[in-house]
């Protein structure tokens, strides 16, 4: 048995309902996943879909459970100010016990922000964006003292987290992101989890790689980054139901496992799961697009995860 952190990533704009949100949270606690994660968007449509605000969920989360871990995958910085995410990523790391995984990143679904209003920048601005979203964070997170920042986009005068948060340092940070010329040095400054996406067991080991480099030349140790990957999971209990679920899917079924999905039946799953680990992934974000398949779920926590807790 090869041990690994295997969690859930709930897309929150797929239909996603206050009963819903509970269930799953319930279901995560009692069937022993290691964490809840969930995306931060309005809407992916079209379609337009039910949906929850990230952070309104998360405080929720922290009070309707008690064990699991809670994070965003990721939360776009052209949403918020980065000083109001981290007053509300502090205040949900502290109501919950310190169990929040405060994911960032650039945002990159235009048409969400055309429908609210939120303005879309090109990618260059946004990765500006972002950069002074993690200084302006860690900065707040980390200074027990009035802090000031000349950012070009988020400039700080004198400011400082009130209470200070319970744990040291704030939670924990997390960037998502195959990139290997701009989010890899991201995650190695700023970082204390890299999250990759939809992405080969072999990719991961050769941006393992990269990390660790970029990491000593910080100064920083190997294992001061966890390594985690997201990617959708199709399960069926056997052939006859997989074959079932794959048919369900809005994606082509000749290209989910190219594009990096895990499908399969429980032996199949464990296997591809095993190459992630192998590769160096310390916990795996099982994406489960169907929020109302608890028996999947239940089958999922018998069925695989104990090959790696």
């Amino acid at each position: 048995m090869v041990k690994a952190q295997i969690g859930l990533m709930l897309e929150g704009q797929w239909g996603l309902t206050w009963e819903r949100w509970r269930r799953l949270l319930r279901a995560a606690e009692d069937y022993g996943f290691q964490c809840v994660f969930r995306s931060d968007h309005f809407t992916i449509g079209p379609p337009d879909d039910d949906s929850l605000e990230t952070f309104v969920s998360l405080t929720d989360a922290a009070t309707q459970t008690s064990r699991i871990e809670l994070g965003t995958l990721v939360a776009p910085t052209t949403f918020r100010h980065p000083a109001l995410t981290a007053r509300m990523a502090a205040a949900v790391d502290d109501l919950s016990g310190g169990r929040l995984v405060l994911g960032l990143g650039t945002g990159w679904h235009e048409r969400e922000h055309q429908q609210f209003g939120i303005p879309f920048y090109d990618i260059a601005t946004r990765y500006a964006m972002l950069h002074e979203a993690l200084e302006v964070t860690t900065r707040l997170f980390r200074s027990d003292t009035p802090v000031s920042f000349d950012g070009q986009h988020y400039p700080l005068r004198e400011a400082i987290l009130l209470p200070r948060p319970a744990r040291k340092n704030g939670p924990p940070i997390l960037i998502g992101g195959n990139g290997m010329k701009k989010t890899l040095p991201l995650v190695a400054q700023y970082a204390d989890e890299w999250n990759a996406v939809y992405i080969t067991p072999q990719g991961c080991r050769e941006r393992n790689a990269l990390l660790d480099t970029l990491l000593a030349e910080r100064g920083r140790a190997a294992t001061s980054v966890k390594r985690s990957v997201m990617t959708q999971v199709i399960l069926g209990k056997d052939d006859a139901q997989l074959a079932a679920k794959v048919a369900q899917s809005p994606e082509p079924a000749d290209k989910l496992l190219e594009w990096n999905r895990i499908v399969g039946t429980p032996s199949a799953v464990v296997d591809q799961i095993g190459a992630y680990v192998e590769a160096g992934t310390q916990r795996l974000m099982l994406m489960w697009r169907d929020q109302t398949d608890f028996d999947g779920l239940e089958l999922l926590a018998k069925q695989v995860l104990p090959h790696f807790s």
